[in-house]
């Protein structure tokens, strides 16, 4: 069975601006359960970013610096690694594999983020992998 990114991906993207303060991007995060934040393109910052928990724990708590007093900015990874919503899983995990990253955003033809696929999501994938997809609540 061949699916697609559209398939799996959340469609609910939580977005942060480049100059918000880490503490409170780290608050909107643990609020709405994620461990992924798309920083939005401005004027003076033109690509979008991406936050990861895994940028936290680098950024943040490995080099000791204070929430309250850094930017998105400027722990952020820019440019995005983005994914169309047709493309398949099976070349999206290896787009994460080769990239070692965990977490894709998903950009529609216009430029515009649309959806986030995150290595948490292939748990379900591999589940049905193992059962031939034969438990609905899988797809």
């Amino acid at each position: 069975m061949q699916f697609t990114v559209k398939d799996w991906m959340k469609d609910v993207v939580l977005f942060a601006e480049p100059d918000d303060l880490v503490q409170d991007v780290l608050a909107a995060m643990r609020k709405r359960y994620v461990n992924s934040v798309i920083v939005r393109k401005t004027a003076d910052s033109p690509e979008f970013g991406i936050i990861t928990s895994i940028d936290i724990c680098d950024k943040i708590v490995a080099q000791q610096r204070n929430p309250t007093e850094t930017r998105a900015r400027e722990i952020m990874n820019s440019p995005l690694i983005t994914v169309q919503p047709g493309m398949s899983l099976l070349e999206c995990a290896a787009l994460m594999k080769a990239n070692l990253i965990h977490h894709l955003p998903v950009m529609d033809n216009k430029g515009e983020i649309v959806g986030m696929i995150s290595a948490t999501d292939f748990l379900m994938v591999a589940e049905g992998l193992g059962t031939g997809y034969k438990d609905r609540s899988l797809t």
